[in-house]
């Protein structure tokens, strides 16, 4: 019984698949050979075609006897077997039938000097691996790889049937799991879909009286704009039908706003040019009665939808506060931008809240939101460029502030 050492030769193998408690030795590892031999000089015959043939280093063990034989495959289990088809006292089919009960994975491969064509055939017939003749050694490590292939594809479909398996299980005992969740979203989904109508003709009858309310409210504006257009001919301009005169057409354009979003329209409309943002915050606070010190600064923007925007802000703030003297405007400059704040001393906004305030038709009393109001001022702000957004005020109340974007030095 001899033990022989041959080099690897270049890794070009791919990667070994493990397959139970058996796999093919990896590169670098060393592939362990059972060569049932009785002549010395025939192994080393062997061993010499092997040489730098394959992608492992071999350890080629060498026994000449049955006994030799099951010890080996008990005691050092080998990777592959060669086996001569005759020997004196023993065969290539009696070891083949002992290792294949021992290790029905381990390639078995015949190397013989001479082997019929009927002898050779039923050989296979039986499941050895092949067979080489010994005139012909230099198949031998062509053979050698292909039944390496051949082992590592079986185990991948091994191990593809037991992941079907495996995968089959696990969908068998969700499918139950799915089942029982189907019929708890069944119930789940009747109760959904009766609340979905009741809100559908809620948010229905909404829209509904909005753009009745809307309508309704056109025909006595444009008689108003009539009767100041008059006044103002008959008795001469004055700051006071002018005034009345810009509250009726923001009021007209208010109502032409609410009128497209309860068709779920965006505000439309916006004429931008340069304009000074500092009147049109005193204005606003000249007419609410409010408090304002504003920045004399000049932006790009429509002067009468700012209007409306803060117009919205601070009627919303003295609603919610009870009392003009409890809100303020201001603003100051920030690097690239205004910031207009409407500062008041009411409640303040929740936390809940706050995501939800600028959304269309959400109404809170907390909040201060008429339903759409916010929902125009933001939209004007975004079209500007700008945003708009609440915090807390120090010491109780809410700030909604408007940032809007300076004009750039080459605009100027």
């Amino acid at each position: 019984m001899t033990d022989t050492e041959v080099k690897p030769a270049a890794l070009d193998a791919a990667p070994p698949v493990p397959q139970r408690s058996y796999r093919f030795p990896g590169p670098g590892e060393a592939l362990n050979v059972l060569h049932l031999e009785d002549s010395e000089l025939d192994h080393e015959l062997v061993v010499m075609h092997l040489d730098g043939e394959l992608p492992w280093q071999l350890r080629v063990r060498r026994v000449e006897d049955e006994a030799g034989f099951l010890a080996a495959l008990d005691n050092d289990p080998p990777h592959l077997i060669l086996s001569d088809y005759a020997l004196p006292s023993y065969d290539g089919l009696s070891a083949y039938r002992a290792a294949s009960a021992r290790l029905p994975e381990v390639p078995f491969i015949i190397v013989t000097g001479a082997l019929g064509e009927e002898v050779a055939v039923d050989t296979l017939r039986q499941g050895v691996t092949d067979y080489i003749l010994k005139q012909r050694l230099d198949r031998l490590a062509p053979t050698i790889r292909r039944a390496v292939a051949e082992v590592e594809a079986r185990a991948s479909r091994e191990r593809a049937e037991q992941e079907v398996l495996s995968l089959n299980s696990s969908l068998q005992a969700r499918l139950i799991e799915v089942e029982r969740l189907r019929n708890t979203a069944e119930r789940q989904s009747q109760r959904l879909e009766i609340q979905a109508r009741q809100l559908e003709e809620a948010l229905n009858m909404q829209k509904t009286f909005l753009a009745e309310t809307s309508h309704e409210l056109r025909t006595p504006l444009t008689a108003l704009h009539g009767y100041l257009r008059r006044a103002e001919r008959e008795a001469g301009g004055s700051q006071t039908l002018l005034d009345a005169q810009r509250v009726a057409e923001n009021m007209t354009r208010l109502v032409n706003d609410l009128l497209q979003l309860s068709r779920g329209e965006l505000v439309q409309g916006i004429e931008m040019h340069f304009m000074n943002l500092g009147k049109v915050i005193s204005q606003v606070g000249r007419d609410y009665g409010v408090r304002a010190t504003p920045e004399n600064i000049e932006i790009v923007g429509d002067p009468v939808r700012l209007s409306q925007v803060f117009m919205n802000l601070v009627t919303n703030a003295i609603r919610v506060s009870g009392s003009p003297e409890l809100v303020h405007l201001e603003s100051s400059l920030r690097p690239g931008e205004v910031e207009v704040r409407v500062v008041d001393r009411g409640p303040g906004v929740p936390d809940a809240i706050k995501p939800r305030i600028f959304d269309k038709f959400f109404r809170g009393k907390e909040a201060g939101s008429a339903g759409l109001g916010l929902t125009i001022a933001q939209q004007v702000v975004t079209s500007h460029g700008g945003t708009l957004d609440v915090t807390d005020t120090p010491g109780g109340g809410a700030t909604f502030r408007v940032r809007l974007p300076l004009p750039d030095e080459e605009d100027e």
